[in-house]
């Protein structure tokens, strides 16, 4: 009886097939278990470079091409082309196996040729990529020599880049890590396990190498599996591991660990298989608490860990809550409700204690909000005397003693005020749950997972550390500051939270083209960014997977045009087969994603807001710039990206006010852009009305 096998890449490939293709291709594929060889009319290919590729009929003008084994049962789909593209495709490209990991390679044989035999006849002068790193090592990395020979003539990351297209993936991925300056260890460790030991590899031996490549092939066991497959294919890299990430979530470590990485690089993922590995060690319910800041993912998080664990009593053992929602239950026992105040009702109490206390200028209702959350609260302080001894850094002008005082008293009415009046803030129910923690004797988890780390606050870590007894496997973080949307700053080992010597930097970005990804990058602007622990995060050496559209840029003359152009651009994606609910609209405020969804639908496109979106929900979906945090789509357009827009002078302190936080608001606006650029994974369009944002790189 035949198995099939599905190339994983090649799923990335079937979203973009229109939804009758999709259908035939489920429709054959899903018999192939109880087909024939010569009743699947698999054909072979003429010229192949490698006699096991054949071609199987989809339609008239669809071709699926399969690898055939030798011998065995074991049948691969590697790809699903028009026809001659199908044919051109399977001629110019042959199947190996690596020398050191023993898993299944496609190279495009024939480009690989073309560049060799184009190479200049005399050496440059210019010094080799790779100079620093010996053949042998090559070698012992799994570099072959057909790869090795030419690897050696790249004098620039731009020429190695280029032959992503054709250089077997492990082999290129190698190349990459040695030349952004990783060690020959380093890079060794990122590889795959080798499921055999170098000396027993049968480089022959294709079938063998397919069964040890769970990473590039997915077996599927019979026609159920394949269609969940097909059905969900976003669904399915949610939740697969490369090797990289698998090591950092099924290890094991001595304290609280860290994973970051730049968007896509699969930080969720492995928080997910985080989760999972804890709950499987575990015999208590709920004794794996998955949280994050944003209020919109945790549904999203469970939706996935049901496609990741199919033991409802490992299910039952995590807990998935926002950050907010877990203090509002540890303080209610989760019976009851707080009245919490909202934004509006909290900063028209501070500026009624300005003016109940007569207070200069100066302490405004802003000033002293941003005093209580980024001084006070951020540092514990508790007493007057603790306030006068405390640094404020990034907050402007210094307060001498009298000035504090000041400001201590009107902290003091702010909060004694809620409580008489029965009232909350998110800042105050969550140090009320940590004040329940700690005077507690028994902690509620084992383990907490916490992903989105860089917008947790210093009170959000505080209730973290108290929610977990200290000890190995106690905390994992996934985060990244270049995506900080909130900011907060802190370090992380002031607040009893020490990842030194457990971190792990993933670089591969396996959601958004190198072209979205290499524009977006220049929106950070040149400005260090912490990371959370005393030091600098770095993006060197992070990259993209797969090529594709640079980002359209385009400005209109006004916001009626604008939303005109948003209109031709997504039906422009619809009518190449994307899907509604595979389309995203960003903008920076809540009025022009508003106006975006009424315009959309005014022309007959199915589009919501994202705060009403509902799983699985086939519309277009408009949201802010915030709200599109840890979300994902096959196309993104991000609108009014004007200068009186992006970024909003409401969200900047003023710079004669205080130089270090206008600065530090800046760089926030522009990591509310790079998360909203970054949501893209094959098309990225960008747009304005009047002049362009200061923020985008024209030139």
């Amino acid at each position: 009886m035949a198995r099939l096998g599905v190339y994983r890449e090649f799923l990335r490939d079937f979203v973009k097939l229109e939804k009758p293709v999709q259908d035939q291709v489920i429709e054959v594929f899903s018999k192939f278990e109880h087909a024939t060889y010569a009743g699947l009319h698999l054909e072979a290919v003429k010229n192949a470079r490698d006699d096991r590729m054949r071609t199987i009929r989809i339609t008239d003008f669809w071709r699926g091409v399969v690898l055939a084994p030798e011998r065995g049962d074991l049948y691969v789909l590697l790809n699903v082309l028009p026809h001659d593209k199908a044919y051109e495709w399977a001629s110019r490209r042959v199947v190996t196996v690596n020398a050191a990991t023993g898993v299944i390679e496609l190279r495009d044989l024939v480009a690989i040729e073309e560049h060799s035999r184009a190479l200049p006849s005399a050496p440059t002068a210019a010094r080799p990529l790779l100079a620093h790193v010996s053949d042998a090592d090559l070698r012992r990395l799994g570099i072959d020599e057909q790869v090795l020979a030419l690897a050696r003539t790249f004098t620039t990351e731009e020429q190695l880049d280029k032959a992503q297209a054709f250089f077997p993936k492990q082999q290129h991925d190698v190349l990459v890590g040695l030349a952004s300056g990783m060690t020959v260890d380093e890079v060794w460790a990122c590889l795959p396990a080798p499921a055999v030991q170098p000396e027993q590899i049968d480089r022959e031996d294709v079938a063998a190498a397919v069964e040890r490549s769970p990473e590039q092939v997915l077996l599927v066991s019979g026609p159920e599996e394949l269609m969940h497959a097909f059905a969900k294919p976003f669904a399915l890299w949610r939740v697969y591991l490369h090797p990289v990430q698998r090591d950092v979530a099924y290890g094991s470590f001595s304290g609280p660990a860290q994973v970051t990485g730049g968007p896509g690089t699969g930080k969720t993922v492995v928080a997910l298989h985080r989760a999972k590995h804890l709950a499987e060690r575990s015999d208590e319910e709920r004794s794996v608490l998955l949280t994050t800041y944003i209020r919109t993912l945790p549904a999203t998080m469970e939706e996935s860990l049901r496609q990741l664990i199919d033991d409802e009593a490992v299910l039952r053992r995590i807990e998935v809550r926002n950050i907010d929602g877990l203090a509002h239950r540890l303080v209610t026992g989760g019976k009851g409700g707080l009245a919490i105040l909202r934004d509006e009702d909290v900063m028209a109490r501070w500026k009624r204690v300005v003016r109940q206390l007569g207070l200069p200028s100066r302490f405004n209702e802003t000033f002293l909000a941003n005093e209580w959350r980024q001084v006070i609260l951020a540092q514990g302080i508790t007493s007057l005397e603790e306030y006068q001894r405390a640094p404020r850094p990034g907050r402007g002008k210094p307060l001498g003693a009298l000035q504090r005082a000041q400001v201590w008293e009107a902290v003091t009415a702010f909060t004694e005020g809620l409580r008489a009046d029965n009232v909350w803030t998110y800042e105050t129910v969550c140090l009320e749950a940590t004040r329940l923690l700690q005077a507690g004797e028994r902690k509620p988890y084992r383990h907490v997972i916490v992903d989105e780390a860089q917008d947790l606050s210093p009170w959000h870590w505080r209730l973290i550390r108290a929610a977990a007894i200290p000890g190995p496997d106690d905390l994992f973080l996934a985060g990244d500051t270049h995506q900080r949307i909130y900011g907060h700053r802190l370090s992380l080992r002031q607040l009893g939270i020490d990842v030194t010597g457990r971190s792990t930097r993933l670089k591969i970005s396996y959601r958004t083209t190198a072209e979205i990804l290499r524009w977006s990058l220049k929106l950070l602007g040149e400005g260090p960014i912490d990371d959370m622990n005393g030091g600098v995060e770095t993006l060197a050496g992070y990259r993209a997977e797969v090529h594709g559209e640079e980002p359209m840029l385009n400005g209109y003359p006004n916001q009626p045009a604008e939303l005109e152009a948003l209109v031709a651009t997504v039906r422009r994606w619809l009518d190449h087969g994307v899907m509604p609910g595979h389309i995203g609209v960003a903008a920076r405020s809540n009025i022009l994603a508003d106006q975006a969804v009424t315009k959309l639908k005014s022309c007959g496109i199915p589009a919501i807001s994202l705060a009403k979106r509902q799983p699985g929900e086939d519309a277009v979906s408009v949201g802010t710039m915030h709200r599109m945090k840890g979300m994902e789509f096959r196309c993104v357009a991000v609108i009014g990206v004007s200068d009186h827009l992006m970024p909003p002078q409401s969200a900047i302190t003023a710079e004669d006010e205080d130089p270090v936080a206008h600065q530090q608001d800046l760089q926030r606006e522009r990591c509310v852009l790079f998360v909203a650029c970054t949501r893209a994974r094959e098309e990225l369009a960008v747009s304005w009305h009047g002049s362009p944002s200061r923020f985008l790189p024209l030139d």
